[in-house]
């Protein structure tokens, strides 16, 4: 793989139409086809493009009506994944409890059924965003939906921990909307148009964060878990109905490669090739192109000490959230003496200190960003993305601290509450900054230094917090949550030292962008 290459199209190799005819029409080929810069009429390869006068398949083009459609089916579906990752975590106890028929239910059991999830989520990225450039985002979509619609059946059905765990990980490794949303808006939303969809698409997790817990809670408490399980995979099935029935290839690609394969049965005999800009002269099958495309984010994230440790940093910040998944409801339970239907309604107070992050970010994250440049001389850096989360790295650690020994020393719920909230919004800060610290900083390698960070954080959320309850057993609440913030307040200084030396340090990579 060499440097150069185009991170925003991995598998694609782009060249110029010279010399070659150039056919926009989706239907029949006709001798007076439109040409480029004079290609010639008898050119033996013809290259199909849209139709820069209009084209209905060009899904930048499509009715804004429809595009809706699709942005509000993307959004059912990540409100429904987040619903049904979220909506067992107040349950895992009770299900472990029924599924290995013991009063006593191992603590770790129960964290892992909770955790394994982002384990499968680590390698989904890696797999779903390369075939969804070999085939199109329709049928790796509709794939990964039909996959974790079967996890769930696998679930609802599970007879064991094991297997349960087992459907857990294959729910997460399934998950294909948080990696093709962004992608299926940038195919049919012009750069200027996008933040509204985008919006929505980051609120519906939110949401399903939000409710999940309460409706999973309630129903739970009067039909039992598998019922909750049950409702999720209706949900799921539900919104894939509307996928199959509604959804259309949004893919330039792959739409392009459709219609030059249309074509060529059209002019059957006639001697003509017809490709795509992107199907000419790399000599280089598409398994070989998906083998590096999978393994490009290792080598980014090896080859940047910054991106290394961003990832560390982001990596042990989002663990806090199932470190507080996994414990908030034993103590709501255990020290509070909450029904299972009120330790669903308290779960949603950590959405809402997400939600109030994302506010503070759109506010002043751009605005933080123009101060610091003006104040340099007009050059921009995409160091001044990390004011904000330098506050959520200190931030963060003070309120797991206060999280522990609330619990410890049994103060009023109120407290608690509040102290998740901070948790949620301390966490939310030191994690949107990042995000678009990595994107302005490594330009077109963005998409892989991203993906090395979700793997990343995806392996350390799924193994660190099996670590919280020896710590709690051993040093109980107040103390070992104090241990976990002072982890967290160790690389409390990397945003810090970026946003003081990082414009230094990039140049050690040469996948960083340089100023």
């Amino acid at each position: 793989m060499t440097v150069g290459t185009d991170d925003t199209q991995p598998l694609l190799r782009s060249v110029t139409n010279e010399g070659h005819q150039v056919y926009t029409n989706p239907v029949v080929p006709r001798q007076d086809a439109r040409q480029q810069d004079g290609a010639a009429n008898n050119a033996d390869t013809i290259i199909v493009d849209f139709d820069p006068r209009g084209d209905a398949e060009n899904p930048l083009e499509w009715p804004a009506p429809f595009k809706w459609v699709v942005v509000s089916m993307l959004a059912s579906m990540a409100f429904t994944v987040t619903m049904t990752c979220i909506s067992t975590v107040p349950l895992a106890s009770d299900i472990v409890r029924d599924l290995s028929r013991s009063p006593n239910p191992s603590k770790s059991a129960s964290v892992l059924l909770v955790t394994i999830w982002e384990l499968g989520e680590a390698a989904g990225p890696l797999l779903i965003a390369p075939l969804s450039e070999m085939f199109g985002r329709y049928p790796v979509m509709n794939a990964a939906n039909l996959i974790f619609i079967g996890a769930g059946l696998l679930a609802a059905t599970a007879g064991s921990v094991p297997q349960f765990v087992f459907a857990r990980m294959l729910n997460g490794l399934a998950v294909a909307v948080n990696v093709l949303n962004p992608a299926i808006v940038g195919d049919m939303f012009a750069s200027d148009e996008r933040g509204a969809a985008m919006s929505m698409l980051f609120l519906a997790p939110l949401a399903g964060g939000a409710f999940g817990p309460m409706i999973g809670s309630a129903v739970a408490d009067r039909y039992g878990w598998r019922t909750v399980v049950w409702m999720t995979v209706s949900v799921a099935s539900a919104c894939e109905l509307l996928f199959l029935s509604c959804f259309r290839e949004t893919y330039k690609v792959a739409i392009l490669r459709r219609r030059a394969k249309r074509l060529a049965r059209h002019a059957a005999g006639s001697g003509k090739t017809f490709k795509t800009v992107f199907d000419q002269g790399d000599g280089v099958s598409g398994w070989r192109k998906l083998r590096d495309s999978m393994l490009r984010p290792a080598i980014v994230l090896c080859s940047s000490g910054v991106l290394m440790a961003v990832s560390l940093f982001s990596s042990v910040v989002f663990t806090f959230f199932y470190v507080y998944s996994t414990t908030f409801s034993d103590i709501l339970t255990e020290f509070y003496d909450l029904s299972p239907v009120a330790v669903g309604s308290c779960f949603t107070v950590f959405s809402i200190g997400s939600a109030i992050s994302v506010v503070i970010c759109n506010r002043t994250l751009d605005r933080i960003y123009v101060y610091l440049r003006s104040t340099h001389k007009g050059v921009g850096r995409p160091e001044f993305r990390l004011p904000l989360a330098i506050v959520g790295g200190i931030a963060l650690p003070l309120s797991v601290a206060a999280y522990g020994w609330t619990a410890q020393l049994r103060l009023p719920l109120l407290l608690l509450l509040f102290s998740v909230c901070a948790m949620g919004t301390s966490l939310m800060l030191g994690m949107i900054p990042i995000m678009n610290y990595v994107v302005d900083a490594f330009g077109i390698f963005s998409a892989s230094a991203v993906t090395g960070i979700i793997v990343t954080r995806c392996l350390m959320s799924t193994f660190l917090p099996l670590t919280t309850a020896p710590l709690v057993d051993a040093l109980g609440f107040g103390w070992g949550f104090t241990a976990l913030a002072g982890f967290s307040l160790l690389l409390a200084p990397i945003p810090a030292l970026l946003l003081r030396y990082g414009v230094y340090w990039r140049k050690f990579s040469s996948y960083t962008r340089d100023e």
